[in-house]
């Protein structure tokens, strides 16, 4: 342990003699004015905080707490690479070839963190406000990975990696990367449609006639889109899949239609039209169907037990629970009006004509 402590000892007097005296005030004058960098930040940080709750945008307390951080690190940043300029100039140390480097590519991860931290503030307030999260999360995907392109190319840039070199090593690899991934490329590829297309958005009911899809979008990645179906399972669909199947999407239908056909007994058939006009009258003067869309009740044909008249006519709402209790009234007030008229609705009857019966046996 006192071995360990004399060396210590020996290797800071060492250094102490090669710094010279001046070292350690020009030290402490960097650390003094990095501190004193800090408090004023600091206090120029609170000014602007309460001028940014006075103000009505939130734009200027998004881009404050998102340069807030990495300006606080950079102050630091700076401070601790003039000491260790101080200290390599005044020893033979490689140290000095390398640190202009280390500064320089610290500085661009923190521009990369503050350009992430805007990114994403910029996404929660754009979905906050009503905007469409499908389109807003898609932009905000593609500006993070244009934030890490352009960083990793100026890093690679800073450390002496030639960018051509990359690049023209990117053309050829491309190719081939292509090939052997060009499921996730139609992937990608696919989102890029949805994203251009708009076939559906995040929160859409959506189902298709051709698979085995049906439920309410989640999230749209770049290589998956989330679909949570109606017995709560989520479904990871393929992007790709979406450029090859038709897609019905139900959240943005104008109405709900109501096509019901209803059979009344034969023996009612006097009351077939008196029931059908008065149908229509209630479907006419009901308060949740939309009169300007078609509207019709018509008697459609003689059943094998019943005669028939078919109801089709449209809901003002187009939400799945409403349009179910929309749908029971009209069936309900349909059944009082059949039997307001002394008439029922036909059940499957069968006649049975008996042209003769066999004659009894004489008895002994």
């Amino acid at each position: 342990m006192e071995t360990t402590s004399n060396w210590f000892h020996m290797q800071f007097a060492h250094l102490t003699h090669e710094l010279g005296q001046g070292w350690a005030i020009e030290v402490s004058c960097i650390i003094a004015l990095t501190l004193l960098v800090t408090l004023l930040w600091r206090v120029l940080g609170k000014r602007i905080v309460k001028i940014t709750e006075r103000s009505q945008t939130h734009w200027d307390n998004i881009l404050w707490e998102s340069l807030n951080g990495p300006v606080s690190w950079f102050i630091l940043l700076l401070g601790l690479s003039l000491v260790a300029d101080s200290v390599a100039d005044r020893i033979d140390s490689n140290l000095a070839i390398y640190l202009p480097v280390v500064r320089k590519v610290c500085l661009e991860g923190l521009f990369a963190l503050a350009a992430w931290r805007v990114t994403n503030s910029g996404e929660e307030e754009f979905i906050a406000k009503g905007r469409d999260a499908t389109t807003v999360q898609a932009v905000a995907k593609l500006l993070k990975a244009s934030i890490i392109i352009i960083v990793l190319l100026t890093v690679f840039q800073s450390l002496g990696v030639s960018i051509s070199g990359l690049l023209a090593f990117g053309g050829v690899g491309g190719l081939v990367i292509g090939m052997a991934a060009k499921d996730l490329l139609a992937n990608f590829f696919g989102a890029f449609v949805v994203y251009l297309d708009k076939p559906f958005r995040v929160g859409d009911w959506i189902r298709s006639p051709d698979r085995p899809i049906e439920g309410t979008v989640e999230r749209i990645g770049f290589r998956v889109t989330k679909i949570r179906t109606f017995d709560l399972r989520p479904l990871y669909v393929p992007n790709s899949v979406f450029t090859q199947i038709s897609v019905e999407n139900p959240s943005r239908m104008l109405n709900r239609r109501i096509y019901e056909t209803v059979g009344v007994r034969y023996q009612d058939a006097t009351q077939v039209r008196t029931i059908v006009e008065q149908v229509k009258q209630m479907l006419e003067n009901h308060e949740s169907i939309d009169a300007n869309k078609t509207l019709m009740v018509n008697f459609n044909g003689f059943g094998a037990s019943s005669l028939d008249f078919f109801i089709y006519t449209f809901t003002k709402t187009v939400d799945w629970k409403k349009y179910h209790q929309i749908k029971q009234d009209v069936l309900l007030k349909t059944l009082d009006i059949i039997h307001q008229n002394g008439a029922d609705c036909a059940f499957p009857t069968q006649t049975l004509h008996i042209e003769s019966l066999p004659q009894d046996e004489p008895q002994d």
